[in-house]
């Protein structure tokens, strides 16, 4: 016999489970006093939300499943934004959740909240424990769920009566659920249709997804992309699945894609996505996106083919299955490799002609562009760098060039501000072995600086730039371009002293401000031992382009 919360511990350590992060509280107690013997390493974190999104960058970082503890309330209702943040973009993450005893179940008890009910819409799957001998299978379930199919968070709501009850646990070996079978392999037929449309199309793109990250798929892509002169572009999530240094690589498509990625979706004959969405921001006014294309949809989700773009040969299963078997077909066809010559020199123009450019400052002042190649630079693009959002996460998306997958931690669908700075400590955590950078943003840094602490606390060596501009910049920016330059709300005005900030919190705090010696100085913060908060001084008002306004087509491309 043992406690359950003892059970719980043993079950994270049979997932292999090495770290996690959390807060404790009254309803998670019995939890916490499990992990006083547990040996399973426990980052305190400062805020509920700076523990949902370590986790998410731990995920992302390696590959394996995210743990986050919290407890009831307003303990779980702060990891809200984190579990939605791993929903939309489809990160492997287990919540851990306490709840009221379940006696006091329904009666608006000290810090309860319908954790379960809150949730439901915005996790893969949810359970609430309803007896403790439950407690072993459902954890297990929980990481079954988490990491097969389409990734994505799971929350177990545990009442702290039934955490602290006797069980009889037994390891579980087997978990089998027989509502929930993913379809992996993709269909033989449609992967052969698949295999002659490219061999047929004269005006093709590959349109990849995160979905070739989370598959660990990558070196199948670069296969598939090189067996022919497949022009290859990324979405934001997929950057690095594809090496940017390359000559078939189109840059970012979307919003704020190169216009050589961009247009070549307008006009490509066929398009195909691999582990991508079509979401409204790569497609602009769907109604006049790639007018010209064919679809091949291939997703782990069936629920996203056809979803939003009508696929012509939709294939449902695991890239990293459907890929090498795409490109076995292809090869045993022996498609003419000529045939795209045209369509490259087509391509090339348009390279030649709308390169990513910007007006540089003619004194020492640092345009926010170039901070990011200075970062690029000074770093030689060898480490994870984790983005806040806003103009900075655009602009490093833009201007860093990232050779491989799971360096680019960063919220694509839900756009959080306030993730950078505790996902770059997760994937710290996660990958010691690697330089951890964040770039963020004068306003996001602001959402969760608590975790500052944090990585000073436990010598988290974060390297964090701060693009500041003292706007919300990308708000700002659609004001001066929408909305006739009625700056509203958008002034952060001059606080805080970012470097009075970072020595409060115990980390090495800068200022940049000099364009000439901005890689060295940049080089000298990476090379300062432990966590570093750098308070770079870019120009006030620059806009990112190029820019696909708001419901406008992608030819119709601005700046």
């Amino acid at each position: 016999m043992m406690r359950a919360v003892d059970a719980v511990m043993e079950c994270l350590k049979a997932e292999g489970v090495d770290v996690v992060f959390g807060y404790p509280g009254g309803a998670n107690l019995p939890t916490y006093d499990a992990f006083y013997d547990s040996g399973i390493r426990h980052i305190l974190v400062r805020h509920e939300q700076g523990g949902g999104h370590a986790a998410e960058g731990y995920a992302k970082a390696t590959g394996k499943v995210g743990v986050v503890f919290a407890t009831s309330g307003p303990g779980a209702t702060n990891i809200v934004t984190p579990l939605t943040d791993a929903m939309m973009d489809s990160v492997p993450l287990v919540a851990f959740t306490g709840q009221v005893r379940t006696d006091l179940l329904g009666t608006d008890g000290f810090q309860e909240a319908d954790t379960f009910g809150i949730t439901m819409p915005i996790v893969k799957h949810s359970f609430l424990i309803r007896h403790p001998n439950e407690i072993p299978q459902v954890v297990h379930e929980a990481f079954h769920i988490a990491r097969s199919g389409r990734p994505g968070p799971v929350l177990i709501d545990i009442p702290q009566d039934l955490s602290r009850a006797e069980i009889a646990y037994k390891p579980v070996t087997d978990v089998r659920l027989p509502g929930y079978q993913p379809t992996t392999e993709g269909n033989s037929k449609q992967i052969r249709l698949a295999a002659k449309a490219m061999a047929n199309s004269r005006r093709p793109v590959l349109y990849v997804g995160g979905g070739v990250i989370n598959a660990d798929a990558s070196p199948d892509l670069v296969e598939l992309a090189t067996a022919d002169q497949f022009p290859v572009t990324c979405t934001l999530n997929g950057l690095g699945a594809f090496p940017a240094p390359h000559d078939q690589w189109l840059g970012m498509l979307g919003m704020h894609g190169t216009r050589a990625a961009n247009y070549a979706m307008d006009e490509a004959d066929l398009i195909v996505a691999i582990g991508a969405r079509f979401d409204d921001r790569i497609t602009g006014k769907l109604s006049e996106f790639a007018p010209r294309a064919k679809f091949i949809h291939m997703d782990i989700d069936p629920a996203e083919i056809g979803k939003n773009v009508p696929a012509h040969i939709p294939i449902v299963g695991d890239v990293k299955n459907v890929v090498p078997r795409l490109l076995n077909e292809y090869r045993a066809l022996g498609a003419d490799q000529n045939r795209l010559a045209g369509w490259w020199e087509r391509i090339r123009g348009w390279q030649a002609q709308h390169p990513l450019r910007y007006e540089d400052s003619a004194d020492s002042e640092i345009k926010p562009q170039y901070m990011i190649e200075a970062l690029y630079e000074a770093t030689g693009g060898r480490c994870v760098l984790a983005s806040d959002v806003g103009q900075h996460q655009m602009w490093a998306a833009q201007y860093f060039h990232f050779q491989g997958p799971r360096r680019w931690i960063n919220s694509g669908g839900l756009g959080t501000m306030g993730f950078g700075l505790p996902a770059a400590m997760g994937a710290a955590v996660g990958r010691p072995d690697l330089l951890t950078v964040c770039i963020s943003g004068d306003a996001s840094i602001q959402m969760n600086a608590q975790e500052l602490a944090t990585c000073a606390e436990y010598g988290i060596p974060v390297k964090v730039f701060v693009m500041n501009n003292g706007y919300l910049g990308m708000v700002r920016q659609w004001q001066e371009l929408f909305w006739d330059r009625r700056y509203s709300q958008v002034d952060m005005g001059r606080f805080p002293d970012f470097v009075k900030l970072a020595e409060a919190y115990g980390v090495t705090g800068m200022r940049l401000q000099d364009k000439t010696s901005l890689v060295a100085d940049m080089k000298k913060a990476l090379e300062t031992e432990g966590p570093v908060l750098v308070d770079v001084r870019v120009t006030r008002e620059e806009n990112t382009y190029p820019m696909i306004a708001p419901g406008a087509a992608a030819r119709d491309m601005v700046g």
